[in-house]
C-alpha cells in the first residue's frame, strides 16, 4: 500500500510506514497524499510563484491604481493597503486551490492516481488529502504578504487579532477553490481543464467587493456583488484591519466559507463517483 501512495523513485522510511496505521486508515492516508503533495510542491519551487508572487502584484497595482477611491466620501478606512491587501491575500489562497487541481489532473493524466485508487482505504481519503495540502498551502500568501505590508504601513484598528478572521478566511477559501478545482478535474481528466478553474476563481474574486465597496458600485456589478458568496467571507476577513470585530461581520462570512466547503464538496464528490464509479 505505501508504494502506492508515493513516487516509484520516492523511499518512505520506515516510521512514515507505521504512520500509514495497518490496515488503510483513512486519515493516514490522507495525510501521506498532502506529504506528497508538498514534497512536489517543493521539487518545483516555480509552482509557488503565483500563490507567492500574485497576491504581492496585487497589493503593489491595485494600491497604487484605486489609491484615489480612499478619498470617497464614506470609504471604510483612508489607507488603501488595509482594504487591497486582505483581498490579495485572499486571491492568492485561491490559488493554493487552484494548484492542488493542477496537480491531482496531472496524477489522472499520468496513471498515477490509478495506484491511489489501489490504497485498501476509504477513497474520501483521496480527495482529503489533496484538501489538507490546498488548507495548508493556502497559509503561504498570509505569511508572506501580510509582513510586507506591515512594513508598508497597514492599519489594524483591532490589532494583532485582526489577522485570525484573515487566517480562517484564508484556509476556507484555499479548501472551497480547491474542491472546485477537483471537481473540474475529475470531470475533465485533464491539466488543460485549468483555464476553467482559473475562470471559476477569478470571477468569483473581482465580481465581489474586491475593489470597490458595494455602496459605491452601480448596476449589475452591484447587484451581482450583494449575492456573490465571496463579498461576505471579504467582510469577514476585512474587519480587523477597518475596524473592531464584531459578530455581525463574522457570521455571514462563516456561513459562506461553510456552505461553500460544503456545496464543492458535493460537486466534486458526484465527479468523483461518476469518474471512479
Amino acid at each position: 500500500m505505501t508504494d502506492s501512495l508515493v513516487d516509484p523513485d520516492a523511499a518512505v522510511p520506515p516510521a512514515e510506514r507505521r504512520g500509514l496505521g495497518g490496515a488503510g486508515n483513512p486519515l493516514a492516508v490522507a495525510n501521506q497524499i498532502a506529504t506528497r503533495s508538498t514534497r512536489n510542491t517543493l521539487r518545483i519551487p516555480a509552482a509557488l510563484v503565483p500563490t507567492v508572487a500574485m497576491p504581492v502584484f496585487f497589493v503593489i497595482a491595485f494600491s497604487g491604481a484605486f489609491s484615489a477611491i480612499t478619498d470617497i466620501p464614506g470609504f471604510p478606512t483612508d489607507n488603501i493597503l488595509s482594504w487591497m491587501v486582505p483581498f490579495a491575500i485572499l486571491q492568492g489562497a485561491s490559488f493554493a486551490g487552484m494548484g492542488t487541481a493542477f496537480g491531482t489532473a496531472r496524477d489522472i493524466e499520468g496513471g498515477f492516481y490509478d495506484r491511489l485508487l489501489l490504497a485498501p482505504t476509504r477513497r474520501w481519503a483521496l480527495v482529503l488529502g489533496p484538501m489538507i495540502f490546498a488548507g495548508t498551502r493556502a497559509l503561504l500568501p498570509l505569511v508572506v504578504v501580510l509582513p510586507v505590508a506591515v512594513v508598508a504601513g497597514i492599519d489594524m484598528p483591532a490589532g494583532p487579532v485582526a489577522v485570525l478572521p484573515l487566517l480562517v478566511a484564508c484556509v476556507g477559501v484555499g479548501t472551497v477553490a480547491g474542491l472546485w478545482g477537483l471537481g473540474v478535474a475529475y470531470r475533465f481528466q485533464s491539466q488543460r481543464a485549468g483555464a476553467l478553474v482559473q475562470l471559476g476563481i477569478f470571477a468569483a474574486m473581482f465580481l465581489s467587493i474586491g475593489q470597490a465597496p458595494i455602496e459605491i458600485m452601480e448596476g449589475w456589478l452591484e447587484k451581482v456583488a450583494r449575492i456573490n458568496p465571496v463579498t461576505y467571507v471579504l467582510n469577514f476577513a476585512r474587519q480587523g484591519f477597518l475596524g473592531d470585530l464584531s459578530w455581525s461581520s463574522t457570521w455571514p462570512g462563516l456561513l459562506a466559507i461553510v456552505g461553500g466547503a460544503a456545496f464543492m464538496a458535493v460537486f466534486s464528490a458526484r465527479q468523483f463517483r461518476r469518474l471512479f464509479p
